[in-house]
């Protein structure tokens, strides 16, 4: 089983290299998505792609998502956008949750929350036995450095080690990428934001051996 593996593409989803696989994540930040002809934009976009399972989720640039979920996921229809909820496919159990602690002053913050009870109320909603775990946030400590400050939820990160899925999946910080693995769970940053306006590719993961594998040119 492969699975593509983006985020952060911030309406540069065109650009981007995306291998084939089997099921394709995207882990939020699709545009500076205000209007919803940015998500048409963006289901338009997944629409070309071949993978026979989508999976989408919010980021904090996606307040278009935010504001009016239900429109939302009626617009993505080529892919299942997951807020708080949970899908099967081929037997692997996928929970999409799009929650970040409040960046700062400048940056767009939707689906921001305070530090603390908010967000360990939206953390609360995972159920257990889940495989793979996709937020839009690093936990704390985990690929979440920007500059010298870690923007990691500590909340989150105390979930994934009680939770222990398979892999967690998320972006937002565009300093860091790929991925580690720590006890059971491995922690995969997969945004495309590379330095100087340099686009990474899309990650490439076997799902059964947990390794990222070489995309060719």
């Amino acid at each position: 089983m492969k699975l593509a593996l983006f985020s952060d593409t911030h309406a540069t989803h065109g650009r981007i290299t995306i291998p084939a696989a089997d099921i394709l994540i995207f882990a939020g930040d699709m545009t500076h998505c205000r209007t919803a002809q940015d998500i048409a934009n963006f289901n338009t976009f997944l629409g070309t792609l071949p993978h026979a399972h989508k999976i989408v989720i919010g980021g904090n640039h996606d307040h278009r998502l935010a504001r009016d979920p239900e429109k939302a996921k009626a617009l993505l229809t080529n892919a299942v956008y997951l807020q708080d909820a949970s899908v099967v496919v081929s037997g692997i159990t996928i929970y999409g949750a799009p929650w970040q602690p409040t960046f700062n002053d400048y940056a767009c913050d939707a689906f921001a929350l305070p530090r603390g009870k908010a967000l360990q109320e939206k953390w609360d909603m995972i159920p257990p036995g889940i495989d793979i775990l996709v937020t839009h946030a690093p936990p704390l400590g985990i690929f979440d450095l920007d500059g010298p400050v870690s923007h990691g939820c500590a909340e989150l990160a105390a979930a994934v080690a009680k939770l222990k899925p398979k892999y967690h999946i998320f972006g937002h910080i565009h300093s860091n990428h790929g991925m580690v693995t720590i006890g059971p769970t491995r922690y995969i940053n997969c945004n495309v934001q590379g330095e100087n306006g340099v686009l990474r590719s899309a990650l490439l993961l076997d799902y059964d051996s947990g390794k990222l594998l070489d995309i060719a040119p």
